[in-house]
């Protein structure tokens, strides 16, 4: 039974978030971030940040199958639990059996705002929940949370999650890292793969995401393929998932006679990751992929229109590389919308992207090979 640090019912009055600084002590910390891959790329900061503090400290993190991959071989994460919520009570009970093969957690940093967080939250055992201020959850998530984050206008994602260190006691990393780490067998996977392209200067263009609207037209990615390889001697990686929108868009650019791209799409996010890591310049809408390669300081242009680039987009490195249809021309740059704005994927013109391509190219050495 878990004995919070405080009644349970002092968390349903809809009051201003409470931030209570805490002595980093805590010996076990488990990380409730269960997706998407970006949020999951987010948060690996923190996770640093508290191994540093403490390299004795457990962190025990809790992802859904797609996202845990981003964990594998990070030198913070001590142990990985996937979750399943689609699976009902079968995934509920999945997780509980593996929360009761170890000790409970002193400490739960619940990092969701949704209510798929609420049991892997409270199934952690920890006696001290941290959690959003309620304002920023949704579904009752504030409900199984004992402490809170800073509330007020939304702020950057990667701010947001930084937080979290602030409420606990530890400080904030400067400079940030995310240390995602390649195994030995990934490191000879992508060294194969990228050997036709040795001494050449590698594109990596992502072909789609999880929501149709933040969709780049897939008829210019083959536009901007054949510019890239045609104009500047690029070569081209497509990379993306198993999604049929993304295979259609890559067959439409590899049917292309003229076209050299390859295909690195696959349903493995490791490979994905290596896949990244092995391009010069990633060109990418708001996704994983986006957030991966800005994590491992690839150049990466960001083509946003249905979300805020400022609130979403590449966290202070490569902001330069945003093509922003999302901000009006009158508007100020701000990371406190949050509404998505609709159809604007479509204002993005292939010549808008060649811009960003030329202006990497001068600014971040991109085709300096």
């Amino acid at each position: 039974m878990i004995s919070p640090s405080r009644p349970l019912a002092h968390t349903l009055r809809d009051a201003p978030a409470i931030v209570t600084t805490m002595a980093p002590t805590e010996e076990r910390v488990c990380i409730v971030l269960l997706s998407g891959i970006g949020d999951v790329v987010h948060g690996l900061p923190v996770a640093v940040a508290l191994k540093r503090d403490r390299p004795s400290r457990k962190i025990i993190w809790v992802a859904e199958p797609a996202p845990a991959q981003v964990l594998e071989h990070h030198p913070a994460v001590d142990e990985i639990i996937v979750f399943r919520p689609g699976s009902g009570l079968r995934g509920v009970m999945d997780l509980w059996r593996q929360f009761r093969a170890g000790p409970p957690g002193d400490l739960t940093l619940n990092m969701q705002r949704y209510a798929k967080s609420i049991f892997p939250t409270y199934l952690s055992g920890s006696p001290v929940r941290v959690g959003l201020a309620p304002s920023r959850t949704r579904d009752g998530v504030r409900f199984v949370n004992t402490e809170y984050t800073a509330g007020g206008a939304w702020r950057h994602t990667q701010n947001l999650f930084l937080e979290f260190l602030d409420v606990v006691g530890v400080e904030r990393p400067d400079p940030i890292e995310w240390q995602i780490t390649l195994s030995s067998e990934e490191e000879t996977a992508a060294a194969n793969f990228f050997s036709p392209s040795e001494g050449a200067t590698v594109v990596g263009l992502a072909l789609g995401t999880a929501n149709p609207s933040k969709d780049w037209v897939a008829e210019r990615y083959v536009s901007l393929a054949q510019i890239l390889e045609s104009e500047f001697g690029f070569h081209v990686v497509l990379l993306g998932g198993p999604g049929e929108a993304e295979r259609a868009t890559a067959r439409a650019i590899l049917a292309e006679e003229r076209g050299a791209a390859r295909s690195a799409l696959s349903d493995s996010v490791r490979q994905l990751i290596w896949s990244i890591r092995g391009c010069d310049l990633v060109i990418s809408p708001d996704t994983g992929a986006l957030h991966l390669a800005h994590a491992m300081a690839i150049p990466v242009i960001g083509l946003y229109g249905h979300t805020n680039p400022w609130r979403v987009g590449p966290y202070r490195d490569f902001q330069d590389l945003i093509v922003d249809r999302y901000t009006d021309p009158d508007e100020e740059r701000s990371a406190a919308g949050y509404a998505p704005r609709t159809g604007r994927m479509s204002r993005i013109a292939v010549t808008d992207v060649l811009e960003r391509v030329r202006w990497a190219c001068d600014h971040y050495g991109v085709g300096a090979r």
